[in-house]
Order: structure tokens, then C-alpha cells, then sequence
């Protein structure tokens, strides 16, 4: 019985629309997140004097506000997640389940 509830749900055509828009919606987080990240990296391996120039007459370099976007950027996309996977995908699989369950 477990297979077949198994087949039922691999054959659901919304599965499968969920598992595609998932997998790729994660995928280019993943890479936009890569992206921000080792820019950062290669951003202080290689221009240290961007970093390092100081914002007006102050004390503050561009490192700090530009490290900050980094984190505030992780927190901002893991919100754009959590959100599309509580509506959307939690729907989806929703349906999928009461499909299946019939």
C-alpha cells in the first residue's frame, strides 16, 4: 500500500509542479546567496582599499555597512523563502495531499 500511495504522488501532475518550482525557486537563492557571499570574499582578498576607505571624516570604512548588507541580505531572502514556501508550496502540497488521499 505505502507503493502505491508513493506511485500516486510521484504520477500527481502537482507534484511534480511543486517539486520542479521548488527545487529551481531554491536553486537561484542558493546562487544569488553564493553571489552576494563571494563577491564579499574576493571583494576583501582583492580590493582591501575599498573596504578599507573611510565613509566622510569619520571612523567608519566601507567594510561595515558593506558586511552588514551581506547579513541583512541572508535575512532578507530566507524571509522571501519562508514566505513562498507558507503560501504557495504549503497549498500546493496541500492539494497534492487531498488529491491523493481520495
Amino acid at each position: 500500500m505505502e507503493q502505491s500511495l508513493a506511485a500516486r504522488i510521484a504520477a500527481n501532475p502537482d507534484y511534480q509542479r511543486l517539486k520542479t518550482t521548488r527545487s529551481t525557486f531554491g536553486w537561484l537563492l542558493t546562487f544569488a546567496m553564493l553571489i552576494v557571499y563571494y563577491g564579499f570574499i574576493i571583494l576583501i582578498a582583492f580590493k582591501k582599499d575599498v573596504l578599507a576607505a573611510k565613509i566622510g571624516s569619520g571612523v567608519m570604512t566601507w567594510g561595515i555597512p558593506i558586511g552588514f548588507g551581506v547579513i541583512v541580505f541572508t535575512i532578507l531572502i530566507t524571509a522571501i523563502y519562508v514566505r513562498r514556501a507558507n503560501s504557495e508550496f504549503d497549498a500546493l502540497s496541500e492539494k497534492i495531499k487531498a488529491e491523493v488521499l481520495k
